[in-house]
């Protein structure tokens, strides 16, 4: 039988333009610090640590094995690392639990976007062949996406500057976002996506203490129950793709339950407004739903860390009993290429 897991914790930095100050150790560690002492853990309690980073974000080899010296190098832990957003590091801590070989984990992700050309550095995700050597930049390839929704008449201009304004005015109750309030479209960075369209460039961690059953109760007051989990991929090539549509996040919802019955929250890895366009469609969300109450990707986007970011945006409104089950998303690659979809449910109706 496959045992009960949940979020019973959550810590995220605050998010920022830059931080030359810091290094990703000393970025990370407060943040650490945190989620355990939430929970009253000890380096020494965890089943497993798991990770989320980028070495070409770091631009150096193995630099996840720098980033550890955060949780400490005694006692030694059982430890993985994924070369993805931290949602997949939190799936691969969540298949440990299922197996048995850990009752509890800390998965931990972190980006510092700030120091290089970010938009050029996300071209090393792009087909190695046929569209790297073009280098089309990520909000290029985000606008041929909008365009096509708006040929296909999903969207327009000002639906889309909608989503900016609403995620900036429901981040102006997030402490962490770096963004929020009231601010102009700006001209247009690649038509049809204008500045208010695009993600801040953002510095930022985030972690999440994972733990099953009984354990999970004991740490937290209401756990965030992870009812489904599942993630699916798009074929590499754009140019067989459409990209008005999300099959895979449509799947990864199925698979993951998200259909059985309705949820009341979604937080959705949309770093473009037009992509959020397509995450509704593809996981079937009407305005009965909140969608990114957090204010979302648009207002804070630490690449690697943005998708962790939703999962535990989701089970801390959970936590604090604003939502009874809520839908998170993360994204990797261009135009959503690679989708991951968590069904989380607290237990008792939400105060």
């Amino acid at each position: 039988m496959m045992r009960d897991v949940a979020i019973v914790a959550f810590a995220q930095t605050a998010h920022s333009r830059t931080s030359d100050e810091l290094s990703e150790v000393e970025m990370l560690m407060p943040v650490l610090h945190e989620v355990l002492d939430r929970t009253g853990l000890k380096t020494a309690d965890l089943g497993f640590v798991c990770s989320g980073s980028s070495d070409y974000l770091a631009g150096r080899a193995f630099s996840f094995t720098m980033a550890l010296d955060g949780v400490g190098a005694w006692p030694p832990v059982s430890e993985s690392h994924v070369e993805m957003d931290g949602a997949w590091a939190l799936y691969e801590a969540w298949v440990k639990i299922l197996t048995g070989e850990a009752d509890t984990a800390l998965v931990y992700a972190y980006g510092k976007s700030s120091p290089g050309e970010l938009r050029d550095v996300l071209t090393r995700q792009l087909d190695p062949y046929y569209v790297a050597p073009l280098w089309p930049d990520s909000v290029a390839l985000a606008a041929l996406q909008a365009q096509a929704l708006i040929d296909a008449g999903a969207t327009d201009e000002r639906a889309l500057a909608g989503v900016a304004a609403r995620s900036r005015t429901d981040a102006a109750a997030n402490p962490y976002a770096q963004l929020s309030g009231p601010a102009p479209m700006g001209d247009y960075v690649v038509r049809p996506l204008r500045r208010g369209d695009c993600p801040p460039v953002s510095d930022g961690a985030a972690a999440v203490i994972l733990a099953a059953g009984d354990t999970a109760r004991a740490l937290c007051a209401r756990p965030a129950w992870i009812r489904g989990l599942d993630h699916r991929i798009e074929a590499h090539s754009l140019g067989v793709r459409d990209l008005t549509e999300s099959p895979s996040t449509r799947l990864a919802a199925e698979r993951a339950g998200a259909f059985a019955r309705p949820a009341d929250t979604a937080e959705l890895h949309a770093p473009f407004t037009s992509q959020e366009v397509v995450l509704r469609r593809a996981l079937r969300l009407d305005d009965d739903v909140t969608v990114n109450p957090s204010g979302g990707a648009l207002t804070a986007n630490p690449v690697m860390a943005a998708g962790l970011i939703r999962l535990g945006e989701a089970a801390a409104r959970i936590h604090r009993g604003e939502s009874d089950r809520a839908l998170a998303h993360a994204t990797s690659g261009p135009c959503l290429q690679q989708n991951l979809v968590a069904v989380l449910e607290g237990e008792g109706h939400a105060a």
